[in-house]
């Protein structure tokens, strides 16, 4: 999640194995069907579908991503709250899965009663990661001891349950490193969501065994650093994702952003790296499969030609 308004402004080791279980756009005017034989299957891998923005018009959002080749979303928790209604939603909607966690915005309310029921919370069967967690630099909306501490407690608890994590880092990715590449650090993996810090951190990062997730700004006409790493990230690395509703894509930059829409990001990342779009979706769904363990193994095998050209705005 990113603090930007709504209108898209530019953001500035192995798994364990034992725990880990087999985890089995305002208005309302639905999107239109898809071109027969278009179709491709993603996975927006970070959207929050639980925000009020989609109060109006849930329903018909994911099934405009279904539509739209969307095979699965993951909806993000941000704090205590958010987090059950993202696993609320995951109940409800076959291809909505659950992420459960305290953002860095929200260190200061992770008492220890707060994390005792992250920790329930984490046991979902349709819980796949813990996130979004992190260090946010930027504005110093906590303190930097308490975003680490909270930080920690969480990669313990995913670490503890066998879950890949999903990571918000902004003006923090040296301390980020050195936390979470430390001898001590607990043993997790995950994906560094909307990654912003250039190519060579996104080098870093993924020769250590991390995911970079990429969304909107690689469309934007000022996100050349995100198309810089677009280009540099090993395929089998890379993550695509909306931030629903933030980062609307181009051309619908300003506008709430929806999971259909990831179809453009991947798009533009196909462009940049001169790759098919059907294989760059082949692959980054599989990436997606293979981090959060979701059970789309008809998807995978070619079972399952979705969706057309991404929608346009509803309503």
């Amino acid at each position: 999640m990113r603090d930007e308004a709504i209108s898209g402004a530019s953001p500035g080791g192995d798994r364990t194995d034992g725990s880990r279980r087999q985890r089995s756009a305002a208005g309302d005017r639905p999107a239109p069907e898809p071109a027969a034989g278009a179709g491709i299957v993603l996975v927006d891998t970070h959207c929050h579908l639980d925000f009020p923005e989609f109060d109006p018009d849930r329903e018909q959002v994911v099934a405009a991503a279904r539509a739209a080749g969307v095979a699965a979303m993951i909806t993000i928790g941000v704090d205590l709250a958010s987090s059950r209604r993202a696993v609320a939603l995951a109940e409800r909607h076959a291809a909505v899965y659950a992420a459960v966690g305290i953002h860095p915005h929200s260190a200061r309310e992770a008492t220890p009663a707060a994390l005792a029921e992250l920790r329930r919370l984490a046991d979902h069967p349709r819980v796949v990661a813990i996130g979004e967690i992190g260090l946010d630099f930027h504005r110093g909306r906590a303190e930097e001891a308490v975003q680490r501490r909270v930080l920690q407690a969480q990669l313990e608890l995913a670490a503890e349950r066998g879950l890949p994590v999903v990571i918000h880092q902004r003006d923090a990715v040296e301390e980020l490193w050195a936390l979470l590449t430390a001898p001590q650090a607990p043993r997790v993996e995950g994906v560094l969501h909307c990654f912003s810090a250039g190519p060579e951190w996104a080098l870093r990062w993924t020769a250590a065994g991390w995911f970079v997730g990429l969304d909107g700004p690689v469309t934007f006409k000022n996100g050349e650093d995100a198309r810089a790493v677009a280009r540099a990230v090993p395929l089998d690395r890379l993550l695509v994702e909306t931030d629903a509703p933030f980062l609307a894509p181009h051309p619908y930059r300003g506008r709430r952003n929806q999971p259909a829409w990831v179809r453009l990001v991947a798009e533009r990342i196909a462009r940049e790296r001169r790759m098919p779009l059907d294989e760059l979706a082949r692959r980054t769904t599989a990436n997606a499969v293979r981090l959060f363990r979701l059970p789309l193994a008809e998807a995978m095998g070619g079972g399952v030609r979705v969706g057309g050209a991404a929608p346009p705005p509803m309503g």
